[in-house]
């Protein structure tokens, strides 16, 4: 069998299609074709192909192809695929956006697939559960992690002062910030990311307050005394020199490479425990992962051990059999678990964790240990988030900005955010 790759440059942010193929004269018209679509960096890009090939080379005359773009690109691409009837086979799926997709019908029902094809016998059920909506499987977990903070441990050094600990508060950290500004080590460098329009921070701190995001009837969960709290918070931050100023956020794109952290304007940012192999990548500095902060000291943490997200199967698709199996390949076969590590998080099989953890770099030690280490930081998983989760991200981060340049008050964004939500909600 031979195996050609292909490669062309897709628009917005460099979005790269990677077609892998494996054609023999004879075989091409019996070829069976899958098509991927998920979001990451080309690290992400690079091992998922890796998968694909190996799937290929164990399943003469299959061809897949797949397509990646970073987060903000990532969602309109897939909204537009679905309402053109042109989706993808297997999506990557986010823990934010299943009940919507599931709810609307784009998704495949998986359960009956188990466990004959689609075997997770030895997954955590709490993690089955996640991928779960209204009694049916429609997201398979690709991997467990937990938000994080990632610290650039050099420029903590250089700038002399010490790394947050579990017990470290807000008040503290913006502190240490703070200094690490005026230290001026390194020319353009802050403290700290403006976490502000960072909604795992917002549901964290939540948390913390016994709030949530939503409910579990689908409501929201939180108060405009809430939201205004939150953007006052950074507010103060930005004022005292703790995190860069708004302009400076708004080159983050929600993604690695535009992090301020990866272009170098913070010595700390926010991020998912999966992301630190790639981070680290990046970076030519040391970095290390830390919880976030706790909101006083004898505070218990916001976090959850979470989906990090999950292989679903387009109900459109004519290739549901293929996909399914390609899927059980992904998180079942021990050759697709070392090739993919702890890129997606740490593998919710039992059995592939064990593999893993015996062949595990440094890099992916980190990522294994800080979420294995959260002890009392971390909660139970919340309900999966309503139809229009998804829009309510956009909307804290993008009152976030208008408060950050000014244009809003703490207060007056605190009530438009959740005005904005309600409505949001109330569309469904």
């Amino acid at each position: 069998m031979s195996l050609r790759v292909s490669r062309r440059n897709f628009v917005a942010g460099g979005a790269t299609l990677l077609s892998l193929s494996a054609l023999g004269t004879s075989a091409f018209a019996q070829e069976q074709r899958l098509r991927l679509l998920w979001w990451g960096s080309q690290p992400r890009a690079d091992r998922t192909n890796k998968v694909s090939q190996l799937y290929q080379t164990k399943n003469a005359g299959t061809s897949i192809t797949g397509e990646f773009l970073g987060w903000g690109d990532y969602w309109p691409r897939l909204a537009t695929q679905v309402a053109g009837r042109n989706a993808p086979d297997v999506i990557q799926m986010d823990y934010r956006y299943i009940v919507q997709y599931a709810r609307r019908g784009a998704l495949a029902p998986l359960e009956s697939y188990m466990p004959a094809k689609l075997n997770l016998d030895d997954f955590d059920k709490a993690q089955i559960d996640g991928g779960s909506v209204d009694g049916h499987l429609y997201g398979v977990s690709l991997g467990a992690n937990s938000a994080a903070t990632v610290l650039n441990t050099t420029a903590f050094k250089e700038a002399g002062v010490d790394l947050p600990t579990q017990a470290t508060t807000w008040d503290e950290f913006a502190r240490m910030g703070a200094e690490i500004t005026k230290a001026g080590k390194r020319k353009g460098m802050f403290g700290l990311a403006d976490g502000s329009g960072g909604e795992p921070l917002f549901e964290n701190w939540l948390r913390q307050r016994g709030k949530a995001l939503y409910t579990a009837d689908g409501k929201i969960g939180f108060g405009v005394d809430d939201a205004s709290e939150w953007y006052d918070m950074w507010a103060k931050f930005r004022e005292a020199g703790a995190c860069v100023p708004a302009d400076i956020q708004a080159l983050d794109k929600n993604d690695i490479e535009t992090n301020t952290v990866s272009l170098g304007k913070s010595a700390a940012g926010f991020a998912h425990s999966n992301q630190f192999v790639a981070y680290q990548a990046m970076n030519k500095d040391k970095l290390a992962l830390t919880n976030y902060m706790r909101i006083k000291a004898d505070s218990k943490g916001g976090h959850y051990r979470k989906p990090s997200m999950f292989f679903s199967v387009s109900a459109q698709s004519k290739a549901i059999d293929l996909a399914v199996d390609y899927i059980n390949f992904f998180v079942k076969n021990p050759e697709a678990v070392l090739l993919l590590d702890v890129e997606r998080g740490i593998p919710e099989s039992a059995a592939m964790r064990e593999v893993v953890a015996a062949k595990l770099d440094e890099n992916g030690k980190v990522a294994l240990a800080y979420v294995s280490g959260l002890g009392d930081l971390a909660g139970k998983l919340p309900p999966p988030p309503p139809a229009g989760a998804g829009e309510g991200e956009l909307m804290l981060r993008n009152i976030a900005e208008q408060v950050g340049f000014g244009q809003l008050s703490p207060a007056d964004g605190g009530k438009q955010l959740v005005t904005e939500i309600t409505q949001i909600l109330a569309r469904g």
